[in-house]
């Protein structure tokens, strides 16, 4: 039988996970304006990101990203990532094993 949820109604702050198993682990991520993830690494994964709602501002090693609704965004779990939100943001991000 499938799972039904919403976004909204997941727990946890600012992650929450979407699935039990985390395989491949789905998290919500919920930022207020100027809350900021410090840099880290998803080392062994493949990670997708979308922008639900909201404005990021993504820095990926030395690069960074200003993501809006909508967007969607694919990187190797191994680079450096820090999330800033510049307006209250929800996204959803996959974090796949990598083969």
């Amino acid at each position: 039988m499938p799972e039904h949820t919403t976004l909204s109604e997941l727990d946890g702050h600012p992650h929450a996970e979407v699935f039990e198993t985390r395989r491949p682990r789905t998290v919500r991520l919920e930022l207020d304006a100027g809350e900021t993830v410090p840099r880290h690494t998803h080392e062994g994964t493949d990670v997708v990101l979308h922008v639900v709602d909201g404005h990021l501002e993504l820095a990926l090693d030395d690069e960074t990203y200003a993501l809006r609704a909508g967007a969607v965004i694919r990187f190797d779990g191994d680079r450096e990532i820090s999330p800033t939100a510049v307006a209250d943001t929800t996204a959803l991000v996959v974090f796949a094993p990598t083969a």
